[in-house]
């Protein structure tokens, strides 16, 4: 008898992320040597995120097309643009205020420049493609392809750096991008490698979520329950309505900005990066991680309601309405091989999308359904019906 454990896990939100780091968490708190305990490969696991980290950020690499659409490249540089200068002006606000530790007592204790500009600087690739197949213009879905360049410890390290904090051997940030600058590589020379590499990416994120739970102690977790809330609120309405500024202000509806308006559930291993390659942002580690976890959940529930109101309001829909996808539109972006982190490939059939397979020739080039799109039929082709 089968068991829907994938199923039942992502009917949480980010919980592809979220479950495993909860299960790692637990797991560290009952039993703090259980890794030493076990050695071997259990050990490595427990203090393997870092490998686990490059391989993924190759293969989220891969997945990044160069050969965007004007109008992809436009409408992904302002949201990825306008996310960054956000996150950068929080971040100096902050860094005069706070400096590079948390808040040590009141209300706000555990709140540290960390926590804020890592929440900030991640956006859920599912959550943004999904209302946009709904409610947006088609190829907006294609704009996260670029917005993917947010992904990893980089922009954070950079805009602390910026902030007036304690900055980071050129070394280390250099160090941050280059596995996503390899994938990216790979995968434009050869599309085969894109395909090939692309499925890790959701396979990879129960153990992102499992190893940073790990290093969690969940006495910390309680005081991040009202703050958590806070942070969340702050990315999807402060954070929303800049990057709904920047969408209107490039010719759009503000759609696609509020609906990158949310954390990713690949934030939340950030801070342990940042803090591994600058020790000064130790103490503030493990409460920004909690934090950005409490920001994952706050956005995934609330980002969608609010874009879809936006939608309707925008678009004059009824209730329930959707738009038929624009056939045009779609093929906009026809190399996007894109496997959301957060959501895996179900967000591709939510976005209506759909993906060609390159080493067809034209004539014979078949689309190919999403939830299949990175399988290719070896056998006979046989025509579309």
């Amino acid at each position: 008898m089968a068991v829907r454990i994938k199923a039942g896990i992502e009917k949480v939100p980010g919980g592809l992320m979220l479950v495993p780091l909860l299960v790692g968490a637990v797991i560290h708190t009952a039993a703090p040597d259980a890794g030493k305990f076990f050695g071997s490969f259990t050990g490595a696991m427990f203090t393997g995120l870092a490998p686990i980290l490059a391989v993924f950020y190759v293969c989220l690499g891969a997945t990044l097309d160069l050969k965007a659409t004007p109008y992809i490249a436009k409408k992904g540089g302002a949201l990825l643009g306008s996310k960054i200068l956000f996150a950068a002006i929080v971040g100096i606000v902050l860094g005069r205020l706070l400096g590079e530790a948390p808040i040590s007592g009141g209300l706000l204790a555990g709140l540290s420049v960390l926590a804020v500009v890592a929440a900030l600087n991640d956006t859920n690739g599912g959550l943004y493609m999904s209302p946009m197949g709904q409610f947006g213009r088609n190829r907006d879905v294609g704009a996260y392809s670029v917005m993917s360049l947010e992904s990893g410890p980089f922009l954070t390290m950079l805009t602390l750096g910026i902030a007036g904090l304690s900055a980071f051997p050129w070394q280390a940030l250099v160090g941050a991008i280059l596995p996503l600058i390899l994938g990216m590589v790979l995968g434009n020379l050869d599309p085969a490698m894109r395909r090939f590499l692309a499925p890790a990416v959701p396979a990879l994120v129960p153990f992102l979520g499992l190893t940073l739970g790990l290093t969690i102690n969940l006495t910390a977790v309680w005081k991040a329950g009202l703050l958590g809330i806070l942070l969340g609120l702050f990315v999807v309405l402060v954070g929303g309505l800049v990057l709904l500024l920047a969408d209107k202000l490039t010719g759009g509806d503000g759609i696609a900005g509020l609906a990158a308006a949310t954390t990713a559930g690949n934030a939340a291993v950030v801070p342990t990066i940042v803090a591994g390659a600058n020790p000064v942002y130790a103490p503030a580690a493990q409460s920004a991680t909690v934090l950005i976890a409490s920001s994952v959940v706050v956005t995934a529930i609330l980002c969608p309601i609010v874009t879809v109101l936006w939608a309707r309001l925008v678009l004059k829909q009824p209730a329930g309405g959707s738009r038929e996808p624009d056939a045009a539109a779609v093929d906009a972006h026809p190399h996007l091989d894109h496997v959301p982190a957060d959501t895996g490939e179900a967000a591709l059939a939510a976005a209506y999308l759909t993906v060609l397979d390159d080493s067809d020739p034209p004539e014979g080039r078949r689309r190919r359904r999403p939830g299949r799109g990175l399988r290719r039929d070896r056998g006979k082709r046989e025509a579309d019906a």
